[in-house]
């Protein structure tokens, strides 16, 4: 009788380089071309999942009716459901292979997608958006596999950056495109165009499939335990990070609640893996010094990255500015996003990891200390060149940070599954604490420099009087009323000094992105110079020279 998962011969240059991930045989130019195209639409199908919600929020809060606390439910939901998912995704990988994964998952994708079509009420909005964070996980794996294959193994590592960057650009993408598909068919055009891409997805993978990988057993009743557990407390994590800026921290008790039972969750989870013999979550390797860093690097990363959705699209917004006057600006940063990623992918090396997650660094803090100077007059123009900075550090750093971190899993493929959950758990969690921490500060900075302002507002100020005076006469040909006039000429003035102190609270906000940039990049130096001082030389990882451990060294029983 033949066994489930049968043992597969595979030439050396074809050995799969991490359990779940498919064969590498050799490719025809052409073929290598087509494997590259179809990863490019997977990866920004995936990307753009979450982004044309996210960039058009204000949009759809009307069109549902909601709230600003309600519709900050869209983009929460997906991240909720999304952030875990890898911790069975992978294990499905090596259990029922890749054929069955990417078929069943596009399919999925497709069919919730099209689901939003349907969707007449938040409720229903919410639900459907939980189900797509599902789904989604698997569109940015498929990409990097697909990127893969489109490269010989001497250029894996580009390889692996342009698999995990392309995702990056959906981004700037989804808000240069958002004007035109509501134009279509209102928000359902935000819905109609990713079930096309979603469609189209499915139709690349159908006509050129991955090639095989091992598979085996991988699977543990034990799993979908810890699954349950890890994945209920960091979404309750990720719905407290999304909403706590927006209902305030102290003031509703589901915050505090969902903290409390977040923190019991994961922590249990954690437990149950730690005492296992053959574990979903090495916690051991999780909790070494190497790894812990790795993480705290990729979300400090993310945290400053947050300058361009929460920083300088909100401070424009602030200046009523729509999105139409900045549609220049988001083709710069799209630019500067394909800049980084493809010096990223040209110039890696795996013996020089830590200089570009430095040069990452500085760019970025050098484009939020620009920032931090902007005024009532700053246009989207005026923040080109900062802008490209920081797009350029956001992809730029992405290569370096996944090759850091494959290099123990190549060592160990053990630690395939406590990678992948890791670094999608501090991407996800970055960008919610960059946004929850600057978001929250910004609001802290308005309350002080309105209070700051309005005590110099007084009428027994000349140059308010003179300005009060000015405003009210603006309001002649249309308030025949001088006290409704001066009325309405002080409702003006309360206005100008509220965005000028937004202003101020941005400029803040900027400094203290670009601060914590500067100090992350300090911390790496001396830990890279510490390193260097006390540790002898090792030999670089490369993957063209990796000898991949087989299927029963990964853990995992052969049925």
């Amino acid at each position: 009788m033949s066994s489930k998962y049968p043992t597969r011969e595979w030439a050396p240059h074809e050995k799969p380089t991490m359990p779940g991930s498919p064969s590498t045989p050799l490719h025809s130019t052409g073929k290598r071309w087509a494997f590259a195209l179809v990863g490019v639409i997977v990866a920004l199908t995936g990307g753009l999942g979450n982004a044309l919600v996210v960039a058009n929020l204000p949009y759809l809060q009307g069109s549902l009716g909601a709230t600003t606390a309600e519709i900050a439910w869209l983009p929460a939901a997906y991240v909720m459901t999304n952030v875990s998912m890898n911790l069975v995704l992978v294990k499905f990988r090596q259990q029922f292979g890749l054929r069955t994964f990417t078929e069943l998952f596009l399919v999925l994708y497709a069919l919730v997608t099209f689901a939003h079509l349907f969707v007449n009420d938040l409720n229903s909005a919410i639900a459907v958006r939980a189900a797509h964070g599902m789904v989604g996980a698997a569109l940015s794996t498929l990409g990097l596999y697909y990127m893969i294959q489109a490269f010989p193994q001497k250029w894996r590592l580009k390889a692996l950056v342009l698999g995990l960057g392309v995702a990056q650009l959906a981004i700037p993408m989804a808000r240069l495109v958002s004007e035109d598909l509501l134009q279509i068919a209102e928000w359902r055009g935000l819905y109609l165009f990713e079930l096309g891409m979603a469609l189209l997805s499915l139709g690349c993978v159908l006509l050129l499939k991955l090639p095989p990988g091992d598979r085996f057993k991988a699977f543990e009743k034990l799993d979908f335990l810890t699954f349950g557990l890890l994945s209920t407390g960091f979404a309750l994590l990720c719905a407290v990070l999304s909403l706590g800026r927006i209902e305030w921290w102290l003031e509703e008790p589901w915050i505090g609640l969902a903290s409390a039972a977040s923190i019991a969750l994961i922590c249990a989870g954690l437990a149950i893996e730690h005492n296992r013999s053959n574990p979903l979550l090495i916690t051991r390797w999780l909790g070494s010094g190497t790894i812990l860093r790795l993480g705290l690097a990729v979300i400090l990363f993310r945290v400053v990255l947050s300058e361009q959705s929460i920083g300088a699209v909100g401070f424009l917004q602030t200046l009523n500015m729509g999105s139409e006057q900045l549609h220049s600006l988001y083709m710069v940063m799209l630019l500067g996003s394909i800049t980084g990623l493809a010096v990223s992918a040209w110039t890696i090396h795996p013996q020089h990891l830590i200089k570009p997650l430095l040069i990452s660094l500085a760019m970025i803090a050098v484009g939020a200390w620009m920032d931090s100077g902007s005024t009532n007059l700053t246009r989207q123009s005026n923040m080109y060149l900062s802008q490209f900075l920081l797009a350029f550090g956001g992809t730029f750093f992405l290569g370096p940070t996944l090759v850091l971190g494959i290099s123990s899993v190549i060592a160990n493929p053990r630690n395939m599954v406590s990678f992948s959950v890791l670094f999608g758990i501090t991407q996800n969690l970055g960008g919610l604490i960059g946004s929850a921490v600057f978001g929250t500060f910004q609001i802290v900075r308005e309350k002080f420099h309105s209070s700051v302002l309005v005590e110099h507002l007084t009428l027994i100020n000349p140059q308010v009087q003179a300005r009060l005076q000015t405003t009210s006469a603006s309001y002649a040909s249309a308030i025949a009323d001088p006290s409704a006039r001066t009325n309405q000429g002080i409702r003006s003035i309360a206005t100008m000094a509220t965005r000028e102190a937004n202003i101020l609270a941005y400029n803040d906000v900027f400094m203290l992105i670009a601060l914590v940039a500067v100090l992350t990049m300090i911390w790496i130096s001396l830990r890279v110079t510490w390193l260097k001082m006390t540790t002898k030389p090792v030999a670089a990882f490369t993957p063209a020279a990796a000898n991949p451990t087989s299927v029963n060294s990964s853990g995992a029983r052969p049925s």
